[in-house]
């Protein structure tokens, strides 16, 4: 059988098209065929019972990654959280190479395809499970919208003069009502992303628990929340704030949320796959990409460490 590479790339960089075809020439040489994700309507949308959700740069409704050896990504964050919306529902694991400037999901670097390629070539390399969140809006008691999230899922204010008021429920209980400009619900892959830049702590990808951060809530308690895997949580907007909202799942796919509307977060069967070429701990990717300070460490025990050597 013939082995197949899913190609999805940033749709504006000016690097893009030389790299792609660098890559697909050089995996054509071991027989691998390689196809290029085309791009979509941007203006295109998707529309539930009686909500639309709003799709930024969408993937194409034919594309289907079933059958496929990875789905392999030229792009930051934000095109890798593109790749996996092709990547889940069919269970490939996604590689990101990254073209963006943090790019925290990606296991590559843009310098390093022909490495990438002998790796691929040799299928060196692992697979990584990461938790996903199902995401449900509810409106007069009924679901208007499901989604899901890598990242995380957030609720935010539509209107800049004023403040969102939001009920936090944890496991059919109330935990405080904030007013405030939204509030992250995230995974530990997204710890180091939205929610990171709200003030929330940053959890490694193994961690199986959920993260709440309110985002410039008027509060006394209006800290982080590190939460149970198994936890249910919903926000509500309160009915008579007369302030609406806006949804978002990874930054990438959007619904309007009216007083009462209501956003019901759990954990999701259905995990994203990540190719993996590393093999060292979180620890040292989260110092790369954050650029963390880390002279004077002699390693454990007082040793000289390799990194310091």
């Amino acid at each position: 059988m013939s082995r197949r590479i899913m190609l999805v790339t940033h749709p504006t960089r000016s690097d893009v098209p030389h790299l792609a075809s660098r890559f697909a020439e050089l995996l054509g040489r071991h027989g691998i065929e390689v196809e290029v994700v085309p791009e979509a309507d941007p203006t295109h949308q998707v529309v539930g019972d009686s909500e639309v959700v709003a799709l930024k740069s969408p993937v194409p409704a034919h594309v289907d990654a079933t059958g496929y050896e990875l789905v392999v990504v030229f792009g930051g964050d934000g095109t890798i959280l593109r790749g996996a919306e092709i990547a889940r529902p069919a269970g490939t694991p996604l590689l990101g190479v990254n073209l963006g400037r943090v790019g925290f999901l990606a296991e590559a670097e843009k310098d390093d395809i022909e490495a990438i390629v002998a790796r691929i070539v040799d299928r060196d390399y692992l697979v990584e499970r990461r938790m996903t969140l199902e995401v449900d809006v509810v409106h007069h008691g009924r679901v208007v919208c499901h989604n899901w999230a890598l990242n995380e899922a957030s609720v935010e204010k539509s209107a800049r003069e004023r403040m969102l008021e939001l009920a936090v429920e944890v496991d059919g209980r109330p935990l405080s009502t904030w007013g405030c400009d939204g509030v992250v619900m995230s995974t530990p892959t997204g710890s180091t992303a939205y929610a990171f830049s709200g003030g929330g702590p940053i959890l490694w990808p193994d961690v199986q628990a959920l993260l709440v951060v309110p985002i410039s809530a008027h509060a006394l308690f209006a800290r982080p929340v590190v939460l149970g895997p198994d936890t249910h949580l919903a926000v509500e907007v309160v009915p008579n704030s007369h302030v609406t909202g806006v949804m978002w799942c990874d930054g990438r796919r959007t619904v309007e949320l009216p007083p009462g509307a209501r956003i019901e977060v759990r954990r999701s069967a259905t995990p994203v796959l990540l190719a993996r070429m590393g093999t060292g701990p979180f620890t040292d990717r989260l110092v790369a990409k954050f650029a963390l300070p880390v002279s004077g460490w002699r390693g454990p025990a007082g040793g000289q460490s390799e990194a310091t050597a």
